[in-house]
């Protein structure tokens, strides 16, 4: 393993050790923890071929996400491949909003492969969750997701964005928000593997964001709508690095008067929390 770290290391890899470790593991069929207090367990012939052919993909930049092909967030394992983003333990801010709010209805716009729709129904069993998004692709990993976590019957998945005629309580989106200055500087993992559609919103990050929250669109037409929930309609959206104040002021005037930010676990104003 040593070789594959350092080839790792060479190839402009970060967290090498890491990746190293988890490709091992998959490759022996045992829990990372295992080869951690076993250091020197013995590897099969079998297994080290197929571990040397994991390192090889992740040299070529390749995430380890997609190597595996599941990428685990909060309390289920989601199937990932390259139609869908690798879900970020950020993301779990807008789960956490969900938490705090137990709202009746929520709705995930742009759900790529359902990461936050399926963990707000394994947590709020008690609430009817609705998930969009405008990828057909991203949309069967996600449905497919739902089957296999046994929660296709909690999660309704819909082709487009907001649905006309619907009411929600809570509307998260984890929209792309990557301006296309950023582009040239983001890893390889990110820039070679994951959907480029997925990521990128214009010459500020903003677009997607702008077309969400059109005075005149969808989502406008909730604020007056009578809500099951005593916290009332709330919007709570993921952004990047220095977005939240631009954001901000797009949900203001959308109607929302009442705006919070919330912070990841490096300090960024991550989620934009908007309520009328």
């Amino acid at each position: 393993m040593h070789a594959a770290v350092d080839g790792m290391r060479a190839a402009g890899v970060e967290g090498a050790r890491l990746d190293a470790e988890l490709l091992l593991a998959d490759a022996m069929g045992v829990e990372r923890a295992s080869l951690v207090v076993d250091s020197g367990a013995e590897v099969s012939p079998a297994a080290a071929r197929r571990f040397g052919e994991t390192v090889r993909r992740r040299l070529r930049r390749e995430p380890v996400a997609y190597i595996l092909g599941r990428k685990g967030f909060r309390r289920i394992e989601l199937a990932v491949d390259r139609r869908v983003l690798i879900p970020r333990p950020e993301t779990e801010l807008l789960v956490e909003v969900a938490l705090e709010r137990e709202p009746a209805r929520v709705l995930d716009v742009g759900t790529g492969s359902g990461a936050i729709a399926l963990a707000i129904a394994d947590e709020l069993p008690g609430c009817e969750v609705t998930a969009t998004d405008t990828s057909p692709a991203a949309l069967e990993v996600a449905r497919a997701n739902a089957s296999r976590l046994g929660l296709a019957e909690r999660v309704e998945f819909l082709a487009g964005s907001v649905p006309e005629g619907r009411q929600f309580d809570l509307i998260l989106a984890n929209l792309p928000y990557v301006a296309e200055a950023e582009w040239p500087g983001l890893q390889p993992e990110v820039t070679q593997w994951e959907p480029r559609e997925a990521l990128l919103a214009g010459s500020d990050g903003l677009d997607a964001y702008r077309t969400l929250l059109d005075p005149r669109g969808r989502i406008s037409d909730r604020i007056a709508a009578t809500t099951a929930t005593s916290g009332g309609f709330a919007v709570a959206l993921e952004v990047g690095d220095g977005q939240a104040a631009a954001v901000a002021v797009l949900l203001e005037g959308a109607g929302f008067g009442s705006i919070q930010t919330r912070d990841d676990l490096a300090g960024i104003e991550r989620v934009v929390l908007g309520k009328p």
